[in-house]
């Protein structure tokens, strides 16, 4: 039998993914990337936003198209979606079979099981639920990166926001367990770990009672064949300075960290109830960069939220100005039903807010571009990850870049590299949001 697995939404999700593969492979089952010649189709399901939420649909009903032109016998719905709309789905597309949440997905084998027996599969465990035992996982980035889920949830509950009723309290995994699946990742090949949760700073603090972001990040550079360790999901009111001495200290951990700030306007930033001001933000700011001069800081923002004036978006822009994000990336606000933001007055038309979008991206990509062209005469490390197709150059990645969200470097050079090879480039140019090198010390690059 036949498995196409479709994973759709953040990459905490992918990780869940991978996990269901895993388990999916050990029982037997092999794997199609050719939807026709699927007899099984798996959907990980996302629902943050309303873009995400109509692509989850879409594919669900273009997958259940192939119950009748193709050999699929069996449509499962996974992940948020599935998680938040279980009913609708259910009566919405009745070519599903099965259907299993957030927290149940160490139960694919069973529902794939009961409904190859013709049976409706329903699995939806306890949103609190602890992560079960560590289980292999089938890493779907090409090998030579992964996504390392440190948490599970969130306690945060901006008023936007539905990741606590999809996803649960905040539940990181145990350390130890952490550091376990870090090394089977690295004995598979594994050289980058991206390190993910809806928060990653808050790590441990439910399980140890106090933040152990920085000992698991300081145990995590102890793997021999992990080169590169990369931040995402950091909230700048809990950076603290024993984390930034971490990264600062640790020659494996990327000067990169993922801060999303999501507007700079206190009064909207209070509305959308988080825990910090732009006072507090840019004194975080000012901090890293004090300590870490070459540190690339990435971000997103939401243009529109409920009552969103002219002034805020003025502040916004000058905050956006001012702090000159090395990586930005902005969405306009997403009315999501069952959320306090969804019923607040001042609801911003969807022409404004994506107007208020392309403002704050017109002038990062002015920023972004000066950027770039400062980079050129530098020398950095690049991570490869393919060949330029008829041409005598690779695309990899350095220290400033997340795969799948940020830019690239494209190299030159007549040599044979090969994927998940750490090479040193120097720029020589910049074409939008990404750079142009060459390779040096082409005898001494590292494999």
């Amino acid at each position: 039998m036949k498995i196409l697995f479709v994973s759709l939404g953040c990459d905490k999700n992918l990780v869940d993914s991978e996990v269901m593969l895993g388990l999916l492979g050990r029982a037997g089952y092999q794997f199609t990337d050719d939807e026709s010649e699927a007899d099984i189709i798996v959907v990980n399901t996302c629902c943050f936003i309303g873009d995400a939420k109509e692509e989850s649909i879409n594919t669900l009903l273009e997958m259940a198209k192939q119950k009748e032109t193709g050999r699929c016998k069996v449509l499962i719905a996974a992940g948020c979606l599935a998680q938040r709309y279980k009913r609708e789905v259910l009566e919405e597309i009745p070519e599903v079979d099965g259907i299993l949440g957030t927290a149940s997905c160490d139960k694919i084998t069973e529902v794939v099981e009961q409904t190859l027996k013709g049976k409706k599969s329903e699995e939806f465990e306890s949103l609190d639920r602890q992560r079960l035992e560590m289980q292999e996982r089938v890493v779907t980035t090409g090998g030579h990166y992964a996504y390392l889920k440190i948490a599970e949830g969130c306690d945060k509950h901006c008023t936007y926001c539905v990741i606590p009723s999809v996803r649960g309290r905040y539940r990181s995994v145990p350390l130890d367990e952490l550091i376990k699946e870090a090394e089977q990742l690295s004995e598979g090949g594994v050289r980058e770990l991206i390190l993910v949760a809806q928060e990653t700073t808050l790590y441990g603090v439910d399980l140890y009672g106090k933040k152990m972001l920085p000992e698991l990040l300081k145990k995590l550079a102890g793997i021999s064949g992990i080169h590169w360790i990369r931040l995402l999901y950091c909230y700048p009111e809990e950076i603290t300075d024993e984390l930034i001495e971490v990264v600062k200290k640790e020659e494996k951990i990327c000067h990169y960290m993922d801060i999303p700030i999501q507007h700079a306007s206190d009064r909207i930033l209070k509305r959308m109830g988080r825990k910090t001001d732009r006072q507090e933000i840019t004194k975080r700011i000012c901090r890293l960069r004090e300590e870490i001069p070459d540190i690339a800081i990435r971000t997103t923002m939401i243009t529109g939220f409920p009552g969103e004036t002219a002034q805020d978006m003025d502040e916004l822009l000058d905050f956006v100005d001012e702090m000159e994000f090395d990586r930005l990336g902005v969405f306009p606000y997403s009315q999501e039903e069952d959320t306090p933001a969804a019923v607040m007055d001042g609801q911003v038309s969807e022409e404004e807010k994506n107007e208020r979008r392309d403002q704050v991206m017109k002038l990062q990509q002015e920023i972004a571009f000066a950027h770039g062209e400062d980079m050129v005469g530098r020398v950095l490390e690049a991570f490869i990850e393919g060949k330029v197709a008829d041409e005598s150059a690779y695309v990899g990645r350095t220290y400033m870049d997340a795969p799948g969200v940020d830019g690239y470097i494209f190299v030159n050079t007549d040599l044979e590299l090969v994927s998940g090879m750490f090479v040193r480039v120097k720029v020589t140019g910049a074409v939008d949001y990404d750079l142009i090198g060459e390779l040096i010390d082409e005898d001494e690059f590292t494999e």
